[in-house]
């Protein structure tokens, strides 16, 4: 499968995201992300799942690493470049993150991000991606890859009021092609418990948090 070079976000989309972002803490972009690219990452979480080249995810780093089926039940592979639609997908993150810089002066250092599936019944509680002033997540990104995703299969990502974390402002269906942008200290959010395996792309744009000259690694 070949795909356009380069093979960017909508312009106008991201114009539209960094608006969002700044008057409301999220963006959702519906289409936002090709659908061939979708349909070959796809294909790589379903084969890796295939294999059981997936890792349990867990909660925390370090020594705090956990894994928790009671908080979150996906399976992850970090991303590294190494098939064409990972660097597709990876390319188009590195021009949100260059437009991110322009408008918002985030001072953003390097974007990681991995390929996440959640079997069916599994999902994720409620939680932020950073705690403010304790991480360097800034912005976190999804993309979803589930092609036909159905009204009743579950999984949507719920986004809760940053002062008022019981109040859903939105729910998200995962379906193919969607791209959520949220800033990773302010917003909670969870994943409901799905019917059918789902696929997707986490991701976070990150500064550097550096100590003693030595640059904070990702994850």
């Amino acid at each position: 499968m070949s795909y356009p070079d380069p093979c960017p976000l909508p312009p106008q989309r991201m114009e539209e995201l960094v608006d969002a972002l700044v008057e409301r803490g999220f963006y959702v972009g519906e289409a936002m992300i090709d659908a061939e690219l979708c349909q070959a990452l796809h294909a790589e979480v379903e084969g890796r799942a295939h294999q059981q080249a997936l890792a349990r995810a867990g909660i925390g780093r370090g020594s705090d690493f956990d894994t928790r089926e009671d908080i979150r039940g996906d399976a992850i592979h970090w991303l590294d470049r190494e098939t064409l639609a990972q660097r597709r997908y990876l390319d188009a993150m590195g021009e949100l993150q260059q437009k991110l810089n322009e408008s918002l002066f985030l001072g953003l250092f390097e974007y990681e991000a991995h390929l996440a599936r959640y079997p069916a019944g599994a999902f994720y509680r409620r939680h932020l991606d950073s705690f403010r002033g304790r991480a360097n997540r800034v912005v976190s990104t999804v993309g979803y890859l589930n092609p036909d995703w159905p009204e009743d299969g579950g999984g949507e990502m719920v986004i809760y009021a940053e002062q008022d974390p019981q109040r859903e402002l939105t729910r998200v269906a995962p379906r193919a092609g969607t791209l959520v942008c949220f800033l990773s200290e302010q917003v909670p959010h969870e994943v409901l418990p799905t019917r059918l395996p789902r696929a997707s792309i986490a991701g976070w744009f990150r500064r550097n948090a550096s100590l003693g000259g030595v640059v904070d690694p990702a994850r």
